[in-house]
């Protein structure tokens, strides 16, 4: 059966009509439900002699966010039954119109648009694609009668997607709609408390409030050192990983990642070595040494994953010569970022004493007012060393310890 639709949802498909038409706001706030029905709706009667497309920053991205819920039943019916993909094709079918599916994950991605005319579009993630390729977008869309359909989360109010279309509503053939969670009934009330605890600060105002808001002040604002920081380990259940920042003349720091048996993650331990304060650098074989006898000191601990900096390649090489196995960590910034804010928001994360340099840097990481001015969110580059490695053990292990931890109303404190 199909999920019942909020008023809201009703109203944007029902008038979604003109040129450009956004639905903007909190993850899992209806919007993505009421823009595909509305795609479905203009397929089928869409203008002919021009392309229709769907685009998004990848085709991972695309296939999930777009065809995933266009060919699931329970969603569209008999819908479904009509909605053609493989994932990572260049071209789909919906409705029995052929559809062009193409990426826009770089600066160069504008150019794939170049010689297209296009009857009719549909952008997912719009802020994460370049703004010269919506540009062109816009351009490629001469049919007469063609609409773009797009969907996004909020990101800062200094965002091309915000100043230049959305502020504009009034001046451009274009609508816009603004969902909080809150406003799609198809939810279970369990599941909209548990996504309201895990986002906190920047993320709460803009995943569950739908707000475009600045990043500004501390990154992790929830930090407190009297409750955060241990100096007693309960009982690890599971050695997950060894999270490794690699530097030669920045700190070298990798962190332990355990799981409790009070069902909280835990650093447990911190190997860091800084070669300004020691006053010599070493060398990848040097590096791989230390690196081979911390993990081997911790007694019968033995981490699933060595999870190393990704840009460090010769490093790698170096301990799979010396027989570690390693992964690169998963580099996405602001997402890391989030899951690590989720987990001390929640106290689900905890920090041993011994672990000085994540202790020392987290209080004053920030976010870069200036970038923030310009719509960019980046925290500050500086004294994140130890950060950035827990980031990795955490972030990219995320599939191995997300369902094993306990639920943050249930935690003991």
């Amino acid at each position: 059966m199909a999920p019942r639709l909020s008023d809201l949802q009703e109203q944007s498909i029902a008038h979604a009509t003109a040129r450009i038409n956004i639905w903007s706001g909190a993850v899992r706030s209806g919007k993505t439900i009421s823009s595909l029905l509305r795609w479905l709706m203009y397929v089928a009667q869409a203008p002919r002699g021009g392309a229709l497309v769907v685009t998004g920053k990848t085709y991972d991205t695309v296939s999930r966010n777009v065809f995933g819920p266009l060919q699931d039943p329970s969603i569209f019916g008999e819908a479904a039954q009509h909605v053609k993909y493989t994932r990572g094709a260049p071209t789909a079918t919906i409705l029995g119109r052929q559809i062009e599916v193409i990426t826009a994950n770089d600066a160069k991605a504008e150019g794939r648009l170049r010689g297209l005319t296009a009857a009719g579009a549909y952008v997912d993630e719009l802020t994460l694609i370049p703004e010269d390729f919506f540009t062109q977008l816009l351009a490629r869309l001469s049919v007469a009668g063609a609409k773009v359909f797009a969907t996004t989360n909020p990101d800062g109010p200094a965002h091309w997607a915000r100043k230049k279309f959305i502020l504009r509503q009034g001046e451009l053939d274009l609508r816009y709609w603004h969902f909080t969670l809150d406003d799609n009934p198809a939810l279970d009330p369990a599941y909209v408390t548990s996504l309201k605890q895990e986002y906190v600060g920047l993320w709460y105002r803009r995943f569950i409030l739908g707000e475009w808001c600045l990043a500004e002040g501390a990154v992790f604002d929830m930090w407190d050192e009297t409750r955060h920081v241990v100096t007693e380990l309960p009982p690890i259940v599971q050695w997950i990983a060894a999270g490794v920042d690699y530097g030669t003349v920045n700190p070298f720091a990798a962190l332990m990642l355990g799981l409790g048996a009070d069902g909280r993650l835990y650093f447990t331990r911190e190997f860091r070595y800084d070669s300004k304060l020691n006053r010599r650098s070493l060398t990848d074989v040097e590096y791989s040494e230390r690196l081979r006898t911390w993990l081997n000191g911790g007694g019968h601990e033995r981490p699933q994953y060595v999870v190393v900096d990704p840009s460090a390649a010769s490093f790698r090489a170096q301990l799979h010569y010396d027989g570690v196995t390693t992964a690169a960590g998963a580099n996405e910034v602001l997402p890391g970022i989030r899951t690590v804010a989720s987990l001390l928001a929640t106290d689900r994360l905890r920090v041993h004493r011994s672990c000085a340099g994540w202790i020392e840097e987290v209080p004053g990481y920030s976010w870069d007012d200036k970038k923030a001015e310009k719509g960019e969110d980046e925290p500050i580059k500086a004294a994140d060393h130890s950060l950035d490695a827990g980031r990795y053990a955490i972030h990219t292990t995320r599939n191995v310890w997300q369902y094993q931890l306990v639920e943050p109303g249930k935690l003991a404190a």
